[in-house]
């Protein structure tokens, strides 16, 4: 990841052919949860904005795709459909050798946007 990225499509053209197949649905999962998201990049990889604030990431690797921030509160929510995956230090790790949890990753997609929603409301509130 030494690369500067200037579109999402750009980081996964560059990703290996194995991982391509894989980000792509990973990304039109996420689209079509939070179509309000604005795409961009954002510390070298795709990136999901969602009321000026960064509401999700995603990253390939050489075995696995990654998908950031995994907060507490979308371990908890999910703790069932993410057992068989990889969860540390906010982090879930999809192996690419198998198939891509589209329906898991759009609910993720949309939670985490009522967390980012919830948060901004919250300010408003307070300021």
């Amino acid at each position: 990841m030494n690369a500067d990225y200037n579109s999402v499509e750009q980081y996964i053209a560059s990703q290996p052919d194995a991982a391509q197949s894989a980000l792509h649905r990973v990304r039109r999962a996420i689209c079509k949860a939070v179509p309000q998201a604005e795409e961009t990049i954002s510390y070298k990889m795709p990136t999901y904005r969602l009321h000026g604030e960064r509401m999700l990431f995603f990253a390939g690797w050489k075995r696995h795709y990654s998908l950031y921030p995994a907060t507490k509160r979308i371990i908890a929510t999910f703790k069932e459909e993410l057992a068989p995956y990889e969860i540390s230090k906010g982090t879930i790790r999809f192996r690419l050798s198998e198939a891509v949890p589209v329906k898991l990753i759009e609910r993720i997609a949309k939670f985490r946007a009522k967390e980012v929603s919830q948060r901004k409301h919250e300010r408003s509130k307070t300021a």
